[in-house]
């Protein structure tokens, strides 16, 4: 009996198959993102103790803030996914073309930051020397910021047709480049000048640069590019324009939000001395190897709902919800084992070859420890995940918006009390974010259950065109 419906799940409509054929080419896509930055953090590990240490910090900092322009770009996906499965093709192209436009905003305004970084990273309190690396990191990310967002908006064509092969080739390719340049610039090898972290941030911006030329040769060259108005469709939309704002500027603020708290708390930790934040930026980064790759489950199931709720088929976008969980638990599983069985197979690639090898085995231990606790909340980022990108892919993005605005809050301010009134450990920061994590998918789960999401639309009201 439990074969048969295995069986029975894995080929109907909202099941397993369904999923896997939109999701595995994200999964991969994202996973390429994952194994980018694990080699990128790997690199500096080896070159200094202080440039791990500093990447983090920075690179997320500078991921929040393009993060609030990339999350509301990216939604073009929902756009697509939904004027797909209603059959208004001809929205599709002016959808993206909005996302684009608005990428340009956010490129000005962080461009804009590069002078204030010294200052913003001079609050922390951090090690003098970590302190000139992350400024360092943070102002060349910001140069390359246009075609992060831009890419992004870009990538929402695609996500949203459901045919997600092609992302993952430009992802992969993109990859590549930046690891090739993360080798020749960090280290100065194959005659490339060694610049350390700079190098890390040129490795970075030349992957978006690379993203956005490939897109927009594969778009505007589509075989379909008339049927989805997209080299006619160019012009800006005001009425379009707005309703990204309206929907997708929520899900930028809680991508900004969410990945704000998170480095808060770094730099937070930053506090407890530079071997506790490079043992924490290890762990998060080998977290990384778990976390990117659900991120791709859940834009696939996203784009699933967002289909289904064009095409007025609430039933079917819940079902292909709980699919996608029944896989992403499973495969979340395998991850968190591993990372308890063989945590120096992961901790060791930042180890083992380390320029400065003495100051780096006394972070190897700590970094094991941290491990456990990543192991332990990865089951409930998956449903995190998976749930919240459910309801995001409806139109709820408010709501989503909302609780990670009182979240930054439940992580930020007991791991404040923790490091500067109580003077606790890394342990109990380590706690804090545990339970910030659980209980955060729970509150997604609930929201979901409620069901509220099944009546929500982006698009404009449209006779469907038969």
């Amino acid at each position: 009996m439990f074969f048969e419906r295995i069986k029975n799940r894995w080929s109907c409509p909202g099941g397993y198959k369904e999923f896997l054929v939109i999701a595995i080419p994200l999964i991969l896509s994202t996973s390429s993102l994952a194994l980018q930055e694990f080699v990128d953090r790997m690199f500096l590990a080896w070159y200094s103790p202080e440039t791990v240490a500093a990447a983090m910090p920075a690179g997320l900092l500078h991921l929040a803030i393009t993060g609030l322009f990339i999350g509301t770009a990216s939604y073009t996906g929902t756009f697509v996914a939904q004027y797909y499965g209603a059959k208004t093709y001809h929205k599709i192209g002016p959808s993206v073309w909005q996302g684009v436009y608005f990428s340009i905003i956010g490129a000005v305004v962080i461009f804009s930051l590069i002078p204030f970084t010294p200052d913003i990273f001079a609050v922390f309190g951090h090690d003098q020397i970590v302190q000139e690396h992350e400024t360092i990191f943070f102002q060349v990310l910001c140069f390359g910021s246009f075609p992060m967002i831009a890419s992004a908006a870009m990538s929402g064509f695609y996500a949203g047709l459901g045919k997600t092969w092609p992302l993952m080739f430009v992802n992969l390719f993109s990859t590549s480049v930046t690891v090739f340049l993360d080798y020749c610039l960090i280290f100065g090898n194959l005659c490339f000048p060694e610049m350390g972290i700079k190098g890390a941030g040129i490795a970075t911006v030349s992957s978006g640069l690379c993203s956005v030329i490939c897109f927009s040769i594969l778009i505007l060259r589509h075989h379909e590019s008339e049927k989805y108005n997209i080299r006619s469709g160019w012009r800006f939309d005001l009425g379009l324009f707005k309703r990204l704002i309206k929907f997708g500027l929520p899900a930028g603020i809680q991508f900004f939000i969410d990945l704000s708290g998170f480095t808060l708390f770094i730099l937070l930790v930053g506090k407890l001395g530079t071997e506790s934040l490079a043992a924490t930026n290890i762990a998060f980064n080998i977290n990384m190897i778990a976390f990117l790759p659900m991120i791709g489950s859940g834009i696939a199931i996203s784009v699933l709902v967002g289909q289904y709720i064009g095409a007025e088929n609430p039933k079917l976008a819940e079902k292909s919800v709980y699919s996608s969980y029944h896989i992403t638990f499973i495969y979340m599983g395998i991850t968190a084992l591993s990372f308890v069985l063989f945590p120096h197979v992961f901790a060791d690639l930042f180890i083992s070859k380390s320029r400065s090898s003495q100051e780096m085995e006394v972070i190897l231990p700590v970094t094991i420890m941290l491990l456990r606790f990543v192991a332990f909340y990865s089951f409930f980022d998956s449903a995190s995940i998976i749930f919240s990108c459910a309801v995001r892919g409806a139109g709820d993005t408010i709501f989503v918006m909302i609780v990670s605005i009182f979240s930054i809050i439940a992580l930020a301010f007991p791991t404040y009390i923790a490091v500067y009134w109580l003077e606790a450990g890394l342990n109990t920061c380590w706690v804090i974010a545990t339970v910030y994590i659980s209980a955060l998918s729970f509150v997604y789960y609930i929201r979901f259950k409620q069901g509220r999401w099944k009546k929500m639309r982006v698009i404009e009201t449209v006779v469907k065109v038969s």
